[in-house]
Parts: C-alpha cells; sequence; structure tokens
C-alpha cells in the first residue's frame, strides 16, 4: 500500500510517478479496515505487493515477526531498506509480474521448516491488476487469502454472475479457483495524488479441496474462455469456429446460440473437458 510521507532520514517526499501507476494511500481509516480485514498474526508468511510509502507496511510489521514487500521503484525500495533491518523486512525490487510466488513459498518453507500458506496483500496499480492477478494464479494451491486494493471496476468483474454486463474472462478464471467478497469502496481523496475511479478492496480466498474443480487440460480451458470473450457478442458457436464441430451441445446442456456471459464456470469447464476428451489441441 502507498502512503503520504513528509520529509525525513529517507531523503525528501516522493513525488508519485504516472509509469509505475502510483497513488499513495492517505487515509488512516482506510489503512486500519484493511488492517482489520487481514487480521495479520505474529508467525504468518506474507507478501506486499507495491508498499509504496509503508502505509500499510508498518502495521503490518507491528503485527508480524517479518514481511516481504515486492517493490519495484527503486527510490521508495531503498526507503524500505533504510526504515527496516533485513531480518524484520525483506524487500525485493522487481516488477511484481516477474516475481517467482512459488520461489517465495519454498523461502518460507526452508525458514519455518514445514510447508506453509502465502498470504498476500496490495494497493495493485491499476495498469497491471488483471495480469498480476492471472500471474497469481499459479500459485494459489499454496495461498492462504489475498487482500487486495483495486480499481473497483475491475473487483467489479471479478466478482459478476452470469447474466451480468461485467460477466467476462476475469470473472470465469478467478471464480473457478477463488471464493471472493467485495469488502468495501475506498474513495479517490483517500489518495495522494487522488485517481479518477473509485477503489474497493476485495478478499480472494482460495476454494477448499471439496469446491474446486480443475479442468482436464487447463490450457484447453483458458483458451477456450479466452477465445469465446474475444467476441463475447457472438453466439458460442460462432467464437468457438471449429471447435464448435467437437461439441454435443444437448450433452453438455449448453444452447450453441447462447452467449458467452450467459454462461457458468460450471458449463464453462464442462465444455472445456469435452474438447479435451475429444483429443482437440489448444492454440495460442
Amino acid at each position: 500500500m502507498k502512503h503520504r510521507e513528509t520529509p525525513g532520514r529517507s531523503g525528501g517526499a516522493h513525488q508519485a510517478r504516472k509509469r509505475f501507476g502510483q497513488h499513495f494511500l492517505a487515509d488512516e481509516s482506510v489503512v486500519d479496515a484493511i488492517v482489520r480485514a487481514i487480521d495479520p498474526q505474529p508467525g504468518d508468511a506474507v507478501v506486499e505487493i507495491g508498499p509504496g510509502l509503508s502505509a500499510l507496511t508498518a502495521p503490518l510489521l507491528d503485527r508480524l515477526e517479518r514481511l516481504t514487500v515486492v517493490e519495484l521503484d527503486r527510490d521508495l525500495a531503498g526507503r524500505l531498506r533504510s526504515r527496516w533491518s533485513e531480518d524484520r523486512l525483506r524487500v525485493i525490487e522487481a516488477d511484481a509480474l516477474t516475481v517467482d510466488f512459488g520461489a517465495l513459498l519454498s523461502a518460507a518453507d526452508a525458514a519455518s521448516g514445514q510447508a506453509v500458506r502465502l498470504r498476500v496483500v496490495g494497493n495493485l496499480p491499476y495498469n497491471i491488476s488483471s495480469p498480476l492477478l492471472f500471474h497469481l494464479l499459479h500459485c494459489a494451491d499454496r495461498v492462504r487469502d489475498q487482500h487486495f486494493m483495486l480499481q473497483r471496476e475491475v473487483i467489479d468483474r471479478m466478482v459478476a454472475r452470469p447474466g451480468d454486463s461485467q460477466y467476462g474472462r476475469l470473472s470465469v478464471m478467478l471464480q473457478a479457483r477463488y471464493r471472493m467478497t467485495h469488502l468495501f469502496d475506498v474513495p479517490p481523496e483517500a489518495f495522494d495524488p487522488p485517481p479518477r475511479v473509485m477503489s474497493a478492496v476485495v478478499r480472494m480466498r482460495p476454494l477448499a479441496q471439496d469446491a474446486l474443480r480443475q479442468p482436464h487440460d487447463a490450457r484447453i480451458f483458458e483458451r477456450l474462455v479466452a477465445r469465446v470473450f474475444e467476441q463475447r457478442r457472438k453466439m458460442i458457436r460462432g467464437s468457438l469456429g471449429a471447435w464448435a464441430e467437437w461439441l454435443d451441445w444437448d450433452a453438455l446442456g449448453v444452447a450453441p446460440t447462447a452467449r458467452p456471459q450467459e454462461l457458468s464456470v460450471a458449463q464453462f469447464m464442462d465444455m472445456a473437458d469435452a474438447l479435451a476428451a475429444a483429443g482437440v489441441t489448444p492454440t495460442a
């Protein structure tokens, strides 16, 4: 999370950089609400993405033994290192889209002597929020929960249900793996500089094993969902092209004339599994 900071030992006040999508959280009541939602405990393995000027970092470290942060901005990373010792705060200076969160888990396992589940938090820059959410899907089986501040429009898409106008690829792919809750909205004036959009906080918890269904071929599922929503106004049959010939629509209980926003996650999974059973090869 990012917070307004006054000049001090760390150098002068930091100017938000548009290329990094920086908007610093400046409302302490919002920070308190986020920390209460996360409810960090001393032994938790927590990674914060985009700590910025430490609005959330500091209260998290008040409750945690150790915290790992991922910060792309070199100046902000330097401020963090000068404020906390390495045994309390590990700073990874990198683009979060390139970070191997699986490796972070391996390091946490080695430190604790047992398998741990990661807790991920952050104020995600609007320009990378969707790609980062997809990036984190790869380690969802080792994640306990995720709490993110995002553009509210993105969260509306994440939690949308079939038939909603916001329902799309992001909805299907994330709901196949997580149970998500829109916790509360955050107005533009809570930030410095204020963004031009409303923000919100979302909680993401991976589905329990008894509620989790995995596609037979994840690549086919991913490509199928992407393919139909690339042409969301088309009927499913039209957007699938040659793939449509491999599907028994009656057996699937899906009307070939349906639009993609009408189908449930389970129906997309059924279609993908039918294509996998037919030996269809996913295309890029």
